[in-house]
């Protein structure tokens, strides 16, 4: 009798095993994007990461996608379809250029947003020894192509005892036809020795000039790029020229409101709390679960993402709001894998299309490997109101991210159906050498055997290194084109 009840137990634990495994077998199997293609970027691998993307509003044909290290550009005139890099983004005036973003103003001026220092504080502790540093952005007049060759600081640090090091910017455009339309806000953390501030400066004259930065968090957060700092800006703004930002801090999501361009703030209030927004991941000792915000211009909604371990694995959230960020709803899974199925979601980025109004997300996702080492890169979009996501393969060949900077973040855009993404990837090694065999006479043959079984101080030492199989440096850029319009024809 215990014999058979072992064995029906056993066989019911088989039945649930195979069930479970037919389910996360079901969701690996995602639909590929609809028109999906996929151009590198970077032709050889190197120090690449953290990518931007924007499309030109005014000519939805104009694209620009940027990277860092240090400050790259390439540009599409053709709605994705082809890509060319553009020369001399980088200033020339400090080694190190990054954390870069892109946007299109109302005149349909391409600007890239960077910082730029010669080096780093403490480890994770920038402010301390810090030397001159700033936040700068360039512009571009001709849809990428060719980028102003002065930069226009927005805030810089001379090198000189407790200066600030200014960190981690991002730009928006005020593309709307309010009273504040063309306007410019780059929001960022200002790291001080005892503490971190979240700033904001605008410029109201196509990016020539800016003003003094203002601090817009509720408190200063803590001094390190870790948990608890004030970190992750993100804006978005409306179609009456409402500038709404977020970022995190102290486990939560920071939200303020600016109706006079970017002047005045209201207080900065927690709308969502997150687990910890810090976190290593398998083969990434850094990784982070930065917000985004964006809104639907047709109806105000505003949409929220963000990556956290909730679950414990990592998942990918969405929270709305449809009365101007004053009640937000219960946070949406984004990904559409079983819950605590140990695959993790990363590195996501949202894009609300302004006008079909699909919210559009992008992340890395690890559900097709059960080891939890390897990733793809999801497509997630919504066309209810962010109440659910349809999610789709933009790539299918997984690829590892152990040994090389990952970076900290991705891109999305999205216009009139198409979407744009861009992303970082580490190339696979190149494959090993086939040794051809060698067809020698019977006496060589013989001599070569009683080489190899000599002692190895017998052995005459090569002349030239043995050839070694080359290795992939690095990480190399990408970007993703997905056509939901394809799909309606």
């Amino acid at each position: 009798m215990r014999m058979l009840t072992s064995a029906i137990a056993l066989l019911i634990s088989s039945i649930v095993l195979t069930l479970n495994s037919a389910e996360r077998l079901q969701a690996q199997s995602l639909p590929k994007a609809p028109g999906a293609e996929v151009f590198a970027l970077t032709p050889e691998p190197g120090f690449f990461t953290e990518p931007s993307v924007a499309v030109n509003p005014n000519n939805p044909r104009q694209v620009v996608a940027v990277f860092q290290d240090n400050v790259h550009a390439s540009y599409s005139e053709d709605a994705g379809s082809s890509w060319k890099a553009a020369d001399k983004v980088a200033p020339a005036n400090y080694k190190v250029s990054g954390d870069v973003s892109t946007t299109f103003d109302n005149q349909g001026h391409a600007f890239v947003c960077y910082i730029a220092f010669d080096k780093l504080g403490t480890f994770n502790y920038w402010a301390h020894g810090a030397s001159r540093n700033g936040i700068f952005v360039r512009r571009s007049l001709d849809g990428g192509k060719t980028w102003e060759a002065d930069h226009i600081p927005v805030a810089e640090q001379p090198t000189q005892p407790g200066i600030p090091f200014e960190d981690k910017p991002y730009i928006v455009a005020d593309t709307s036809k309010s009273r504040y339309a063309g306007n410019l806000y780059v929001g960022w953390t200002r790291w001080r020795i005892a503490d971190s501030q979240m700033v904001l400066s605008r410029s109201t004259d196509d990016g020539k000039t800016w003003s003094a930065p203002i601090e817009i968090d509720r408190h200063p957060g803590l001094p390190r790029d870790d948990n608890g700092a004030a970190e992750g800006f993100d804006g978005a703004v409306g179609p009456d020229g409402r500038l709404y930002a977020i970022w995190s801090q102290d486990d939560d999501i920071m939200f303020t409101v600016s109706r006079d361009g970017g002047a005045t703030f209201s207080r900065a209030r927690p709308i969502i709390h997150t687990a910890p927004i810090m976190f290593a991941i398998q083969t990434l000792e850094r990784a982070n679960g930065f917000p985004q915000i964006a809104i639907d211009a047709h109806n105000q909604k505003l949409y929220v993402t963000w990556s956290d371990y909730r679950n414990g694995d990592l998942d990918v959230f969405c929270a709305t709001s449809s009365d101007g960020g004053r009640k937000w709803s219960a946070p949406v899974r984004v990904n559409n894998d079983p819950v605590h199925d140990g695959a993790d979601k990363f590195f996501q980025w949202l894009a609300v299309d302004p006008v079909d109004g699909s919210a559009n997300v992008i992340f890395y996702d690890r559900r097709g490997d059960p080891q939890g080492r390897k990733q793809t890169v999801t497509l997630a979009r919504s066309t209810d109101g962010g109440a659910s996501f349809e999610n789709y393969a933009w790539t299918t060949d997984a690829f590892e991210a152990g040994g090389v900077f990952f970076g900290d973040y991705s891109g999305l855009a999205a216009y009139g159906g198409k979407v744009y993404g861009v992303w970082t990837e580490k190339p696979a090694p190149p494959p090993e050498p086939e040794k051809k065999a060698e067809n020698k006479p019977a006496g060589q043959a013989e001599q070569q055997k009683a080489e190899e079984t000599k002692p190895a101080e017998a052995k005459p030492k090569p002349e030239k290194p043995e050839e070694t199989r080359p290795r992939s440096r690095g990480t190399v850029v990408k970007v993703g084109v997905a056509d939901f319009n394809a799909t309606s024809k």
